[in-house]
């Protein structure tokens, strides 16, 4: 399996943020407000996986007193990373989408300042869970990975 490529989550993050800003701004006015900790939960799965990947980083090399990991588990965490990275590319987006139509507004418009707190909060905790999805995904490779240039 390969590496998940940060130019394809950007991507992805793009794509979406195009779509939904597009949406936004047709259906705005008939939206209701966003709480300000709407995206925390994916600042707490990033959280989770950056503190996942620490945990299984040291099992993969073998440190003393470290188990080894069952090939199923790396197999599992590796699905979850590249899964976790491409939702919170895609989460970014949708967060970024939003805050391109608010925060212009921000100054005028009471809903869209509180709105844009709750995407700025959203944004980060989604970027985080791209940081901390990557950073699981790189703790699974195996120290031969490491050593190779041609893997990365």
């Amino acid at each position: 399996m390969k590496p998940t490529r940060p130019r394809d989550l950007l991507v992805a993050g793009l794509i979406t943020m195009l779509v939904v800003n597009v949406v936004i701004r047709m259906t705005y006015g008939s939206l209701p407000g966003f709480p300000l900790l709407a995206g925390a939960t994916l600042g707490v799965l990033a959280v989770a996986e950056a503190i996942a990947g620490s945990a299984l980083r040291v099992r993969i090399r073998g440190d003393e007193g470290s188990r080894p990991v069952e090939p199923l588990v790396a197999a599992r965490a590796v699905v979850v990373a590249k899964a976790s990275a491409v939702a919170g590319a895609v989460v970014a987006g949708a967060w970024a989408g939003l805050l391109v139509h608010v925060v212009p507004r921000s100054g005028s418009v009471t809903a869209a300042a509180s709105d844009a707190g709750s995407g700025i909060v959203g944004l980060v905790c989604a970027l985080g869970l791209v940081a901390g999805a990557l950073w699981l995904e790189h703790c699974l490779r195996s120290p031969d990975n490491d050593r190779n240039p041609r893997n990365g």
